[in-house]
């Protein structure tokens, strides 16, 4: 999964972060904290690399991993023809400060 705990035990860690993965394959960018977004990072390009992998087990184990058909749906149909040239580097971190309640430093995480 990753190396940081985000203060959570594993088994909710592990539904945040691909509900984080999903929601950012689905809207191509979102807002979180920067350690979530760093963690975000490594599986959503994990993600994409399956998809341009392409074949039915690559497409299985998207499904395995993220909520939403349609999402994976999109992954293998649009998002991941788009870096079939790229090696690697789909997503981009943006540090935006802190956030007003807590003052955690918050990022913008989005699809290059």
């Amino acid at each position: 999964m990753g190396y940081r705990k985000l203060g959570r035990p594993s088994s909710h860690r592990r539904a945040m972060l691909r509900n984080m993965v999903t929601s950012l394959l689905m809207h191509d960018r979102i807002i979180t904290t920067e350690t979530r977004a760093k963690e975000v990072r490594s599986l959503a390009e994990h993600m994409i690399t399956l998809g341009k992998r392409g074949d039915l087990h690559s497409r299985r184990q998207a499904l395995a991993f993220m909520m939403d058909e349609t999402t994976v749906k999109k992954l293998f149909d649009e998002i991941a023809p788009k870096y079939a040239e790229r090696n690697g580097g789909y997503t981009r971190i943006i540090k935006l400060g802190n956030r007003r309640g807590d003052g955690a430093p918050e990022a913008i995480i989005e699809l290059v």
